[in-house]
This record gives C-alpha cells, sequence and structure tokens, in this order.
C-alpha cells in the first residue's frame, strides 16, 4: 500500500481544497524559516550525546519553558475525536498557540474514512509543524509520515511504534498508545490528561522540534 501512497494522498488532498476544506492558500505568500526563541534547559537533554532516532528523553518539567517559537509559526492542528484526553489536549494546544501567537489552523477528521485524507489535507496547507491529538490518528500516520520525511509532525499524548526522523511525540505513563494492534497500555489513564500535563506536552514537544531534536519521544514523568 505504501508504494502507492503519494499518489492516494495527492487525490486526497485535490478532494479536500475542492470542497473548500482547507485553507492552505492563506499561508501562499513568503515566509521566513521557522527558529527557536531562547534555548533549552541543560536539564532537557545531554546536547554532547544527542539521543539516538526513537529514544525516549526524560527531561526535567519546565526545562524547555524558554524555548518559543519565532513569529509567523505556522502550525495546523489535526485531531479526531470527542473523547475527553483528546478535547483537553486540543485547549492546550489552542492555548499554546494564543499565547506564543503561532499562526494556527485546525483540521478535524470526523470519521475513519477521513483519518488519511485528513493528514493529507493538513501536509497540502505546508505548515512549519503538524500536531496530532486523538489516538484514532496513530496507524494513518504510521502509515503516511515515513513517505513525508520534509514534514514535521509532533504526536501529543500519544505516540507511534516505530516513528521516523520527522515524527516526534510526548508521552507518559498515564498515555502511551501506540497503534499498529498494539491495543491499549495496560497504564491507561485518561484522568492523566490534566490541564498542566497537556500544557506541559505541547510546550515540551514544541521546543524539541524547534531545537532539532526530533524523531524522539519525549517522555514527561510530571505534568
Amino acid at each position: 500500500m505504501r508504494a502507492h501512497l503519494p499518489f492516494f494522498l495527492a487525490l486526497a488532498a485535490s478532494a479536500a481544497l475542492a470542497t473548500g476544506c482547507s485553507s492552505g492558500d492563506a499561508w501562499s505568500g513568503p515566509h521566513p524559516e521557522p527558529a527557536a526563541v531562547g534555548t533549552l534547559g541543560p536539564d532537557f537533554v545531554d546536547r554532547a550525546a544527542p539521543p539516538a532516532p526513537e529514544a525516549t528523553i526524560t527531561p526535567r518539567p519546565g526545562s524547555w519553558s524558554e524555548v518559543h517559537p519565532s513569529k509567523d509559526y505556522r502550525v495546523v492542528l489535526l485531531t479526531a475525536g470527542d473523547d475527553r484526553p483528546t478535547k483537553a489536549l486540543v485547549k492546550a494546544v489552542d492555548d499554546w498557540a494564543d499565547d506564543e501567537h503561532v499562526d494556527l489552523r485546525t483540521v478535524v477528521a470526523d470519521s475513519p474514512t477521513q483519518y488519511v485524507s485528513s493528514v493529507a489535507e493538513a501536509m497540502e496547507m505546508a505548515p512549519d509543524l503538524i500536531v496530532t491529538a486523538g489516538n484514532d490518528l496513530i496507524d494513518p500516520l504510521a502509515t503516511v509520515t515515513p513517505n513525508h520525511l520534509d514534514q514535521p509532525f509532533l504526536v501529543v499524548g500519544a505516540e507511534l511504534a516505530e516513528p521516523t526522523e520527522n515524527v516526534t511525540a510526548v508521552d507518559w505513563s498515564g498515555a502511551s498508545f501506540r497503534g499498529e494492534g498494539l491495543g491499549m497500555s495496560s497504564t491507561y489513564d485518561p484522568a492523566s490528561f490534566t490541564a498542566d500535563r497537556c500544557a506541559a506536552a505541547i510546550r515540551a514537544g514544541a521546543a524539541a522540534v524547534l531545537s532539532d531534536l526530533t524523531g524522539i519521544v519525549i517522555w514527561l514523568d510530571e505534568g
């Protein structure tokens, strides 16, 4: 299936544009390369020994707080599901975007038949970063992301079983859904998706991506 995926994605994206679902035209003008404003704290990761691909790091809480996106950072929030954890993640991303003056667009996948086409729609908008919220998106992302290594993704509250270099995830023991038939983690706890934890997830994850620490899992032991 993956050999034919780029063609499928092109068709899906064209369909989304034809129905007026994409707001990518709003981002068609010149745009400077995004950059980190500020630096990660020394307890985020050992920069003398960068983490290997797919590695899991456990930064000290708050060690990401001095990193902010540069002006006009373009982000698409891709979301699926109306469960409480997903809603908490969406609110955290919205709040972060407001606080950091991020240019945020949202793509909502309303049904399983829209999951892959919604990923295509988000990519068609050519954002600096696609943030995903919702366990239902994990398997579609695992299928799509290896074929589009130039597009950065940030998964909050879950992770891919085998992420590529363009996919960064933020997870914790109460989340940790990985899809691909692996089932829900025995430690999964919807109550762990607190406002503080979700806020930490988007801020730590964005700080890592902006600092060129990608393709890893950021483990939050505390919110």
